[in-house]
């Protein structure tokens, strides 16, 4: 097995997750018979686990090397928390469940890309044609558990939160994160993993520059801005009358457009600045959720606005991954994607999932959510323009 297939196949099962939980897990609490705010709860203590368990797992990576042992960790860790869905029902204790799901599922992805990039030798073409495959997973999932969704939905149209859909999704989850524990263990380790605890590890001065604090808040704003999206999107579609068949096309012509993305997106580093690729993703990111709220019930228009997510999250993170690369050295490189991971899409998702529980006033307040969510992303585009040029760390 080449290690392009081995990488690749971790992306496909870690992101297949992520297409069954980002759109389906508030069907999945629906069905449990919690309101929007409760949601809302759930979803920003299921994001704030990625606030300080990242850096934390980076801190024992770094230190020890041991890059691929706290992936398997970690997947081993997140398949037994996700079991115990099966046998709970109250607030607090799948709440709690759920974080602890996040805080060892988290320990996936940072190590993950920092092995893909030191693997791939820092080549921006072939990483995002690995991470490519993350963007398959997630849209076979998406589908796949519309799909689940619309034949629960039809096999007893009278029962409004599809109670039998709830343990569907658990099934589906549970066997998703077997098959991402098993790609871990065809991963080879890294030989050069022991000699990077050489090097001093002091980060402090990379995450007090300019580059950094300006990148990293515009980034917090953009997570922000996608609450309404991550937490409401199938459920919006739902109360206005999409099939689940429609749900999983909508959410996975998104990651279509990722794909594109991904697979060229070395012309794109070629022929314009990370600042400006940067800005661009926030700015149309910003027209993609005002369009979301003053015309969603046009299935063209909302389709438009998910090809928009080619900018939102693949040109976004492409970037972001090189700027990170780029600004932390490689003894940094663990510690400077959890920062990063933890920070914006820990504090940002948090934010945005417990702002958008508030809002959405169970579907009566869909669009000033939405409309928030624009002005965040403009107000990140507005403070991403304000990025010092962005040089390679010497």
């Amino acid at each position: 097995m080449s290690l392009f297939t081995r990488l690749s196949s971790s992306y496909f099962f870690y992101f297949a997750i992520l297409g069954l939980i980002s759109p389906y897990l508030s069907v999945f609490l629906d069905g449990k018979g919690f309101n929007s705010l409760e949601l809302g709860e759930i979803f920003a203590i299921l994001t704030a686990t990625k606030i300080i368990a990242p850096s934390l797992w980076a801190i024992l990576a770094d230190k020890t090397g041991k890059q691929l042992l706290i992936i398997r960790l970690g997947a081993l860790l997140a398949l037994f928390s996700f079991i115990l869905l099966f046998w709970l029902d109250s607030f607090w204790s799948i709440s709690i469940c759920l974080a602890f799901f996040s805080l060892f599922w988290t320990a996936i992805l940072p190590q993950l890309e920092v092995l893909t990039l030191n693997s791939v030798r820092r080549s921006s073409k072939i990483y995002a044609r690995i991470r490519l495959w993350g963007s398959l997973g997630f849209i076979a999932l998406a589908v796949f558990a519309g799909q689940v969704m619309e034949y629960y939905q039809q096999l007893d149209l009278s029962n409004a939160h599809w109670y039998s859909f709830t343990e569907a999704f658990i099934l589906m989850g549970t066997a998703i994160l077997v098959f991402l524990l098993l790609s871990t263990l065809f991963i080879k380790p890294q030989r050069m993993a022991k000699s990077i605890q050489k090097e001093p590890l002091a980060i402090s001065s990379k995450l007090m520059s300019p580059r950094f604090v300006v990148f990293f808040i515009a980034g917090l704003l953009l997570q922000i801005s996608f609450g309404p999206y991550y937490g409401f999107f199938a459920l919006f579609l739902r109360d206005l009358s999409y099939s689940g068949f429609a749900v999983g096309l909508l959410i996975s012509l998104g990651v279509v457009a990722e794909i594109l993305i991904f697979i060229f997106a070395s012309y794109f580093f070629k022929s314009f600045s990370l600042k400006a690729l940067l800005v661009f993703s926030l700015v149309v990111t910003a027209i993609r959720w005002a369009l979301v709220a003053l015309y969603a019930d046009s299935i063209w228009l909302l389709a438009f606005t998910q090809l928009i997510h080619a900018a939102s999250f693949a040109l976004f993170h492409s970037a972001s991954m090189i700027f990170i690369s780029n600004h932390f050295t490689s003894c940094q490189q663990s510690r400077g994607q959890a920062i990063y991971l933890g920070g914006v899409y820990g504090v940002g998702g948090a934010i945005g999932a417990y702002v958008a529980g508030i809002l959405w006033l169970d579907g009566l307040g869909a669009d000033t959510a939405f409309i928030t969510a624009s002005a965040a992303a403009l107000l990140g585009a507005t403070l991403m323009m304000l990025l010092p040029k962005v040089e390679p760390v010497k």
